[in-house]
């Protein structure tokens, strides 16, 4: 039996079972537990939450009564649908930071819990795939760029955040329904579980790893295929990606050297997300690619990618994606904002360095769409000595 009541009548002793609000404006990421720390307890009554949902059969009941108690009902009540309205990439990427941020520290307690044997819950991660899903309906470019940006020790949990993300604009490129978008994200959150049955020191090994680490890294998808079955609420979708992340369409991929045929629509697109973040991000090992470098590069490798979902996902983050470095036929240098809303060729672009000159310049917005100006290819940001790309989209979010 479940009991909305005030923050101000919980205690020690109840049992949490959702918090009412924004799940961005929650202390935790997970609910569904009894109340015995009372950090916690001050936790919540600091935040934000004025409400919270408990469950009178798992823990104590509130002893307020009368008008003041709301009815219990056996079931939370689903809150209206909101409508995700498109917001500008300024805007979008101040809400993404707070989801990368939550985001982290959701998958970095799975991680944990999985070391621990504990099950793993999807439904305890779907406010967060939800949160990830309507970011990137207001804005694609936000969030999945900003998740790009992380540091070499956070690459593993934040990997899994923006794989999520990467899935979840890829399939609604491809058309598939809200259900099998859902599916698609939390696949993409949850596809490298098994990484937390290899040892830490392995995965953020700053050099080459040993044929014999190699191996046992080689093992994460099995690994985290057993952990999923063993879960609850997992959705085969999800437990296939997790296994077939990294087969490629020729057979030539692991562990089962599945082929174009005999893979999943699913995993094609974890295949694509997968690399394209593993590729962008700074790793222990090496620095991340430039990412329109890294859309040709991975156009270039034959084999590996089914065509049709590459040439949505190309769709789906654009040719110069966001974070770009590219040379206007001006002379001029600029990183890639946001993509232009009719053509995968006129993005918006930050311009500030001159070639001319050698030197930096004020720097100024332009939509290369509404423009005379036009895009001359990519650019190398070391050949100019660039250091600073990433401040000219994310000011201070990097």
């Amino acid at each position: 039996m479940l009991k909305r009541i005030p923050v101000d009548q919980l205690t020690l002793g109840m049992h949490l079972q959702a918090f009412c609000g924004a799940w961005l404006e929650h202390p935790f990421w997970r609910t569904k537990f009894v109340l015995s720390d009372p950090n916690d307890l001050t936790l919540i009554r600091e935040s934000t939450i004025s409400e919270v949902w408990i469950d009178i059969s798992k823990g104590l009941d509130s002893e307020v009564s009368g008008s003041e108690q709301i009815v219990a009902v056996e079931e939370i009540p689903e809150p209206p649908p909101v409508v995700q309205e498109k917001t500008s990439f300024n805007d979008e990427v101040k809400r993404a930071a707070k989801i990368c941020a939550k985001g982290k520290e959701a998958v970095v307690s799975m991680f944990q819990e999985a070391r621990m044997g504990k099950a793993i819950e999807a439904e305890a991660a779907a406010p967060l795939v939800e949160e990830i899903s309507n970011s990137v309906l207001r804005n694609p470019g936000a969030l999945i760029s900003l998740a790009r940006l992380k540091i070499a020790d956070d690459y593993t949990y934040m990997h899994s955040v923006a794989v999520c993300a990467l899935m979840i604009a890829l399939s609604r490129k491809l058309g598939l329904d809200e259900q099998q978008t859902r599916d698609a994200g939390m696949a993409g959150l949850l596809h490298d579980l098994g990484k937390a049955m290899i040892p830490l020191e392995i995965l953020n090994k700053p050099g080459k790893l040993t044929e014999e680490e190699f191996a046992l890294v080689k093992t994460h998808p099995q690994e985290g295929h057993k952990l999923l079955a063993d879960g609850k609420g997992i959705s085969d979708i999800t437990k296939d990606v997790c296994l077939h992340h990294h087969e490629k369409i020729d057979g030539s991929g692991y562990p089962k050297g599945l082929s174009g045929e005999t893979m999943s629509l699913f995993a094609k697109m974890g295949a694509v997300c997968d690399v394209y973040d593993a590729i962008t991000s700074n790793r222990p090992y090496k620095a991340g690619w430039d990412p329109a470098e890294s859309i040709k590069r991975m156009a270039e490798w034959k084999g590996h990618f089914d065509p049709t979902v590459f040439q949505a996902f190309v769709k789906s983050l654009g040719i110069y994606p966001v974070g770009s470095l590219v040379r206007l036929e001006s002379g001029k240098l600029g990183v890639v904002v946001e993509q232009g809303e009719q053509s995968l060729l006129k993005p918006k672009v930050r311009v500030f360095f001159s070639i001319k000159s050698q030197a930096y310049i004020k720097p100024e917005l332009i939509d290369i769409a509404r423009s005379p100006e036009k895009i001359a290819g990519r650019e190398d940001a070391a050949k100019w000595g660039i250091k600073d790309v990433d401040r000219y989209w994310a000011g201070d979010k990097t």
